[in-house]
């Protein structure tokens, strides 16, 4: 039986540029699904935020570009706390899923691992 599923990630970059943007986001929403067993129809909305510091492009745009067309995204600004991790972008995917809330993996890339370092190690060589 599938279930609605929350899959959270998140990914920095190492300089504001469009290029590194949509890179970055499309290699985070491509490992999110594949280490979930994940495909288009599986999405249910995805929702993006980005902190002030990353003003170069939508991560909405970088994962429509993945085909997701037929996907509802959204972007919002990330709240500013002082000493929060900067140029990052953070996602919320729901998708319909027969995993178990401990069996979804949440995947975190580069200076995003820091945010869950408990979700990291969860997320074992096999489902990634």
């Amino acid at each position: 039986m599938t279930q609605v599923r929350a899959i959270r990630g998140a990914t920095t970059l190492e300089e504001d540029t469009i290029e590194q943007l949509n890179e970055r986001v499309r290699t985070l929403v491509s490992e999110m699904m594949t280490a979930n067993r994940l495909v288009p129809d599986d999405l249910i909305s995805i929702l993006f935020t980005a902190t002030s510091d990353i003003g170069s492009g939508f991560p909405a745009t970088a994962a429509r570009s993945l085909g997701l067309d037929d996907t509802p995204v959204m972007c919002a600004r990330e709240m500013e706390i002082p000493g929060s991790l900067g140029l990052c972008v953070r996602v919320m995917m729901h998708a319909h899923s027969p995993r178990s809330k401990r069996e979804v993996v949440h995947v975190y890339l580069h200076g995003a691992r820091q945010l869950r370092p408990d979700l990291v190690a969860q997320a074992g060589e096999d489902d990634r």
